[in-house]
């Protein structure tokens, strides 16, 4: 079976109204079919690679793409792991956690979008909370980083709510104008302090750490 050669299939991450996977073929397309309709408004563009720009039909096969790009470029030493979101069992959006050498750092980062009409529910912050809780009782992370550009009050939002604290600034070029991204970070401690707040639980782990370059003989329960 392709699980067994790609355990990844088997992972899941639960909160009390979400549930984050990889997405069958078909899944996929309806996350395709979700970025297609739109991300955020058009004066906006939230995102350092500005893919959102591109015409809906483009912008949907680009999920497809990117999302068979990270599966194929995946080795223990630098991951990206691209999980999409469910509601009711219905696609709502994309939650990433990435990290290189990660056995030996132990930091992630992450990042994610949801469709336009799944914003403002508090869907934001329990996504995060899923993979905060993948990083730090699933994979024994220290710490996880996120960032944003300065006018993204909804992303500063949802990091607050975690413990985030402000990590410096990177300047960039987005669509030709210079913007601010300011970097977050979050460490163990911080989370622990605050991860009670909305449960999480993730099973299907451990036949994964090699993928995540760790130890598979380390113990690794289904962490609620």
């Amino acid at each position: 079976m392709l699980i067994d050669h790609w355990p990844l299939l088997g992972l899941r991450l639960n909160t009390p109204c979400l549930e984050l996977r990889l997405p069958t073929d078909s899944e996929l397309a309806d996350l395709a079919d979700l970025a297609g309709e739109g991300v955020h408004q058009p004066d906006r563009m939230p995102f350092l690679v500005p893919w959102t720009d591109l015409p809906p039909a483009e912008r949907a096969r680009s999920v497809v793409q990117h999302h068979w790009l990270r599966r194929g470029n995946w080795s223990p030493g630098d991951w990206a792991l691209n999980l999409a979101v469910f509601e009711n069992g219905r696609v709502v959006g994309l939650q990433t956690i990435a990290a290189r050498d990660f056995a030996v750092l132990r930091e992630v980062t992450t990042a994610s979008w949801l469709g336009a009409r799944y914003q403002r529910r508090g869907i934001g912050t329990e996504m995060r909370a899923a993979v905060l809780h993948l990083a730090f009782a699933g994979l024994d992370a220290l710490e996880a980083t996120s960032g944003a550009f300065e006018d993204n009050a909804a992303s500063f939002a949802v990091s607050r709510r975690h413990g985030y604290e402000l990590d410096g600034i990177d300047r960039h070029v987005v669509r030709g104008r210079p913007v601010t991204n300011r970097r977050l970070r979050l460490t163990r401690d911080a989370w622990q302090a605050r991860a009670a707040r909305i449960p999480a639980s993730v099973s299907g782990l451990t036949p994964c750490l090699s993928m995540f370059g760790l130890p598979m003989v380390r113990s690794a329960p289904e962490m609620m």
